[in-house]
């Protein structure tokens, strides 16, 4: 079963985007990552994926205690649901700064685990200034940031567990590159019977 977890992308979305997120004209519209003068390796547009639940946290940062870290594991796409970019709706003001955010323990712990890809159903794993810093942070370890998925809860309830393909648009010197992102569940793992939290 393939899962399309790329937004889909309206004119007023882009409308609303453009009037309350200036950076959104130049390749960071809808589901993207940021470069932070990097190449998005080819060997990570197929990786092992895995959603973690986290649709119960709120006013707090998604801390390392919210998942189970030890699902984690080398070159994975690890995955948020919070079920923002459903509630908020894409491209208003409060969707760009009143999002959740990822602790800096947790990013850090993924980062030692080395995981690929860090995706997240809302606009970025940490708000204001610390936004870019963190893109940078992560992109300089060889981990990519891919902001505005949806359909999450759709892979959770096919069990979290699947390949991901993340195919970014061929564009040059851009600072952000959209891409198409797609969950492929397979029923014979063992591990898509289980449901993660």
């Amino acid at each position: 079963m393939l899962i399309d977890i790329t937004l889909r992308i309206t004119p007023k979305m882009v409308t609303d985007a453009q009037g309350n997120e200036r950076k959104s004209l130049a390749g960071h519209l809808g589901t993207h990552f940021d470069v932070m003068n990097k190449e998005f390796p080819l060997e990570y547009t197929k990786r092992n994926g895995i959603v973690f639940d986290v649709s119960h946290i709120c006013d707090r940062d998604i801390d390392i205690t919210d998942i189970e870290l030890n699902k984690v594991k080398q070159d994975m796409f690890v995955a948020f649901y919070t079920g923002f970019i459903e509630k908020e709706g894409y491209g208003g003001t409060a969707y760009f700064t009143e999002h959740p955010q990822l602790s800096n323990q947790l990013i850090e712990s993924l980062l030692e685990k080395k995981v690929s890809v860090i995706g997240i159903d809302f606009a970025g794993v940490r708000r204001g200034k610390d936004h870019v810093l963190k893109d940078q942070l992560c992109a300089d370890r060889g981990v990519f940031i891919v902001e505005n998925l949806c359909n999450l809860q759709t892979v959770l309830d096919a069990g979290g567990v699947c390949l991901i393909h993340t195919y970014p648009m061929n564009y040059a010197e851009m600072t952000g590159l959209p891409c198409r992102v797609i969950a492929e569940i397979s029923h014979n793992s063992p591990l898509s019977m289980e449901r993660t939290g």
